[in-house]
């Protein structure tokens, strides 16, 4: 380890030989790898940032981002590498640079904070301003070099900072405030019960039923969200709630949130209507709409919904892959400009377009103006989903545009959570294709050999190099979900008991007191509800514990997924769409798990009619039973040779418990 760590410092040194180097030169995260050269003299999250600031007596400004992160490229830019700030900055502050990624729980904890001082959420980059006890003072997103009509400029906020801090009276009255903020936001907030009509109303009610979507501005793909809406219109029967899941899929896939050159979707639209996305592309957001889509192609056989699967992956093994591994993302920017790799002039649709007959219609198809949608550019969008001949050549020709470009760059860390919802999505994928079970098999094998180590689970890593950072709630969440999957296709008893040994492990680390807590060891940081990004680790943690509790016929895993849902009430309550994943554990647990038993030969060679039953909370388990056997975790109820008659009987079953 000792010699690896010197070869990077070597390798730092010959490429920057004359640059600046601050405290980060020793760390592998590619984000705080791109702040190394920085003059502003960072540390990393440690107890040596900590101790210099007490004993030097000087505040914290705590900076948290990522490496795909667009604004932290601009803040970068404006102000890191500004030599009069970072002056300033080294002076009066001991400034900390923190990778979000490589560590969620401290992300997540003042996220929060965040949220209940200002009263809205936050986002990359965080900065923060405390005292050496972690007293916040003053928190923000994104500061500008310079004031402007949202923000005073950096400068003057460091200088009138500094101030502050100085002027003790004024420094506490200032903590003071702020934590009466976080007391007061706790406390004022308006309780709702998560029954099932409270829960279709409220998710109707967050629904933009004008431009599809969740949120009147920009717009995320909440899958989570979209996931208990189609569990809600499966349990209720609401046609209006169908209606809107496959609409939002609908305008997902085909606008501009898809890439509908290279395939994969990119994190979020900047707008309401789909059209113009924020260009990052997140192994996490693909792999939970993979899955997402297998589940509607399933139910509703739409050819639309298969193609965005298999190019999504297609596109995710020749950007992300590497040993059977994926890289975490890939930025906006590609020369210091946003979505430049991603959109094309004018000239060179219209020269994509020479000799297609049909030209005029795809024109039609993408809205084409000479103007362009983004910058005098036009970013594909399809605006139905008919079939226009030359639209696949039109659009191989747009990427052969995009070959002669430098692809934008990518982050080539390895996530554990993230992988683990890639390898789940994988296994999801195979009811589309046999093949991905071989390929997700593979892909869990390789993140086992390099994040399970001596029965300890890792958070992330760079291929090559030693792990150290030990496992989040998170990955073990993500992996035992990943896991289960797996079994569910392959019936590999492996898979189950690899699953269970994370799970009881997991609790071993993570829960104490009734309460789970994100990490293990350091700050502790109590699990988070909401779904905003991608799934909670804590919400899915107690799904996981509610299907083994029934594979396993387990009261006592039962027993402490129930005693966390009874510990999450009063904050569940308070967040009840907020918190998609959770109320799926609570209508788990209120209408039934139905575990489906049956020889593996029964299960197998039923796959997909098995897959298609319209109940959202099944189970398939590896018996040696001729027949099929429904049950929950305290009876069997039906009983059938026929598969279309026990799936018939599971889709009545709904509401019985």
């Amino acid at each position: 380890m000792k010699i690896k760590l010197l070869l990077i410092l070597l390798l730092i040194s010959s490429i920057h030989a004359k640059e600046h180097h601050n405290h980060l030169f020793l760390e592998t995260s590619p984000y705080l790898m791109q702040h190394v050269t920085n003059p502003v003299d960072w540390y990393p999250w440690s107890k040596e940032a900590f101790d210099i600031a007490k004993k030097e007596n000087k505040p914290i400004f705590l900076s948290i981002g990522y490496s795909t992160c667009h604004w932290c490229h601009v803040m970068k830019r404006e102000s890191f590498e500004n030599e009069t700030i970072a002056e300033l900055l080294n002076k009066n502050f001991i400034s900390i640079k923190v990778d979000r990624e490589e560590m969620p729980h401290i992300d997540a904890y003042y996220q929060e904070l965040h949220t209940k001082i200002k009263g809205r959420s936050g986002g990359w980059p965080l900065s923060v301003f405390m005292t050496p006890k972690r007293e916040i003072f003053y928190i923000t997103g994104y500061i500008p070099p310079q004031k402007e009509s949202y923000s005073e400029g950096f400068i003057n906020i460091i200088e009138s900072l500094s101030k502050l801090y100085d002027d003790k009276k004024a420094l506490k009255k200032r903590i003071t405030e702020i934590e009466e903020k976080i007391q007061t936001k706790e406390k004022h907030i308006v309780r709702e019960d998560p029954t099932l009509d409270t829960l279709v109303e409220k998710i109707k009610e967050s629904y933009d039923d004008i431009y599809s979507g969740f949120g009147a501005s920009r717009k995320f793909p909440e899958a989570v969200k979209l996931s208990l809406m189609l569990d809600l219109a499966q349990l209720s029967e609401d046609e209006e709630l169908y209606e809107f899941f496959y609409e939002m899929l609908d305008v997902m896939a085909l606008r501009g949130l898809y890439d509908h050159v290279e395939g994969g979707f990119f994190r979020y639209s900047v707008d309401a209507v789909w059209e113009i996305p924020h260009f990052e592309k997140m192994l996490y957001n693909q792999a939970e709409l993979i899955k997402l889509y297998t589940k509607a192609y399933l139910l509703s056989g739409k050819e639309l919904y298969k193609k965005v699967v298999v190019e999504t992956i297609d596109m995710l093994d020749e950007r992300f892959e590497k040993d059977n591994l994926y890289y975490s993302a890939s930025d906006a920017e590609s020369d210091e400009e946003e979505g430049a790799y991603f959109v094309f002039s004018s000239a060179e649709i219209e020269g994509a377009l020479k000799g297609l007959g049909d030209k005029d219609e795809i024109k039609e198809l993408i809205n084409f103006t000479k103007d362009g949608n983004f910058d005098a550019k036009t970013h594909i969008n399809l605006f139905s989903d008919k079939r226009v001949t030359g639209l696949k050549t039109f659009l191989e020709r747009l990427k052969k545009i995009r070959d002669s470009r430098e692809y934008p760059f990518i982050d080539k860390k390895i996530n554990t959570a993230w992988n683990a919802m890639m390898i789940d999505a994988l296994y999801s994928a195979s009811l589309i294709n046999e093949h991905y079970i071989s390929k997700a098999d593979k892909h869990l094998q390789a993140l086992k050999e390099m994040m399970f180590r001596r029965g300890e689970l890792y958070h992330q890593g760079i291929i090559g190099v030693d792990v150290k950072q030990k496992g989040f709630l998170e990955d073990y969440s993500f992996l035992i979900s990943a896991l289960i999957s797996g079994y569910e296709v392959t019936y590999d008893e492996e898979k189950l008991a690899f699953g269970e040994y994370l799970l009881n492990s997991a609790k071993q680390k993570f829960y104490r007191d009734y309460t789970w807590y994100l990490n293990a060891k350091g700050v502790q940081v109590e699990g988070g509800l909401k779904d905003k990004y991608y799934k909670s680790a804590l919400s899915n943690m107690i799904q996981n514990y509610l299907k083994f509790a029934s594979l396993k016929a387990s009261f006592r895993y039962e027993k402490l997924a129930l005693q966390s849902l009874k510990n999450l009430e009063s904050k569940y309550r308070l967040k009840t769409i907020e918190a998609p994943s959770l109320a799926t554990a609570y209508l788990m647990q209120k209408y039934g798990i139905v575990t489906l038993k049956s020889s593996k030969k029964n299960l197998l060679d039923n796959s997909l009619i098995l897959h298609k039953t319209n109940y959202p909370y099944l189970l398939l388990e590896d018996k040696p039973y001729d027949d099929f056997l429904a049950c929950t975790l305290r009876r069997c109820f039906a009983k059938e040779k026929d598969v279309k008659k026990i799936k018939e009987r599971i889709e009545a079953f709904k509401g019985e418990k």
